[in-house]
């Protein structure tokens, strides 16, 4: 790698303070971390979200062709993208785009890949998971909330689904707010397992506004409420997967790949 090297940490982005501070800059102080010699910088690809920071908070980040420019006019020859999508979808396609437009200004221009790409990542995704609910009991059942998109790489969350029951978790459920599986999906396989309780936890990097509101909120449409009408007792984990270490080093590996390429 050539002497002037920057790591852009590209992320759809949040509006949360808090959430972000335990996710997305955990995940990009993980990386400063792993690369020591290289400058990390940040960009955002969810445009509403720059607007809610920059009109609300005053804070800008920038877009990935800003982050792309400045990079460029600061002099750095070896330049890597590593998002923190999670899955190879619109977001990740944007990026790409956006990016290799400035590919003539670097010497070398890598892009590492979302956490759900090689078969690997999938029972590495599930392990992180797992280990957090040690003590999950075969009447309990984990139920994770997944944005889910019209994009082909939406089949990733039923393959994660599948590799659960190939691990011998039974009790753990994927469903999508935006794709398939479908929240009824969910329901009709929690009626037929039986659980006593459910516990939700977001399947996104961040905790944001869909776990929040679609999963954890008091309407009527929400996740717990609608599980609450099936008679199950649940419990909201707020907790977006960016805050496990597990994840955290999933992102970085990638990194490690898309350099060694």
């Amino acid at each position: 790698m050539s002497k002037k090297q920057a790591i852009l940490a590209v992320s759809f982005g949040t509006s949360h303070k808090e959430t972000r501070e335990k996710t997305i800059e955990a995940i990009e102080q993980r990386i400063r971390e792993q690369f020591p010699i290289c400058e990390i910088r940040r960009a955002f690809t969810s445009g509403m979200i720059l607007k809610v920071l920059r009109e609300r908070d005053g804070m800008h980040v920038d877009n990935v062709t800003e982050a792309m420019e400045k990079l460029a006019r600061d002099g750095f020859t070896s330049v890597t993208l590593q998002p923190t999508h999670i899955i190879n979808g619109d977001e990740y396609d944007k990026m790409v785009e956006q990016a290799m437009k400035f590919r003539k200004f670097f010497h070398t221009l890598k892009i590492g890949r979302p956490l759900l790409t090689e078969s690997a990542d999938y029972e590495a995704v599930c392990r992180a998971i797992l280990k957090q609910f040690p003590k999950l009991k075969k009447e309990e059942a984990l139920v994770l909330m997944g944005h889910g998109t019209g994009h082909f790489a939406d089949s990733a969350y039923a393959a994660l689904d599948y590799r659960f029951k190939a691990l011998g978790a039974d009790n753990v459920f994927v469903g999508t707010v935006e794709g398939y599986p479908e929240i009824e999906d969910v329901r009709r396989q929690l009626r037929a397992y039986g659980p006593r309780k459910v516990i939700l936890l977001p399947l996104m990097v961040v905790a944001g506004d869909h776990a929040v509101n679609d999963m954890a909120g008091e309407e009527e449409d929400s996740w717990k409420s609608l599980l609450k009408q099936d008679g199950f007792e649940t419990e909201c984990i707020l907790k977006g997967l960016g805050e496990f270490p597990e994840i955290q080093d999933m992102y970085v590996q990638h990194i490690f790949k898309a350099v060694a390429k």
